[in-house]
């Protein structure tokens, strides 16, 4: 039974740190597409980073340079290190993971955590 949870969301003030971690269980993930999402209230869904099968790694551009994607394998675990934070990345975050790429891609993987809400305050 795969198992993904999300943990590490809490309230910051702009230009503070937080990270997010992903527990998961029940499949490889040297042979998924994982990553995160995230919906702000009242906005649609949005892609924020992504570790696709052949471990390269992408970004929005709302993020890049201020997020990073990584994962430890041994710990079974994907993290979401997010600096510099603005109130404009407030939104619910979602893990991820699917077998490929495009449907992850296009926000149908197979597999959702239950989300962890992140807060940024001016």
């Amino acid at each position: 039974q795969v198992r993904l949870e999300e943990s590490g969301g809490g309230s910051v003030q702009s230009g503070g740190s937080l990270r997010l971690s992903c527990a998961h269980s029940g499949f490889n993930a040297n042979n998924y597409c994982m990553g995160w999402f995230r919906q702000a209230p009242g906005k649609g869904r949005e892609g924020v980073a992504t570790i696709f099968t052949d471990r390269t790694t992408n970004y929005a551009d709302s993020v890049t340079g201020r997020f990073t994607i990584s994962q430890d394998n041994e710990k079974n675990t994907l993290y979401l290190q997010m600096n510099s934070l603005k109130p404009e990345d407030t939104a619910m975050y979602y893990c991820a993971a699917d077998p490929g790429n495009y449907r992850f891609w296009v926000g149908r993987s197979m597999y959702w955590g239950q989300g962890a809400q992140v807060t940024v305050s001016s």
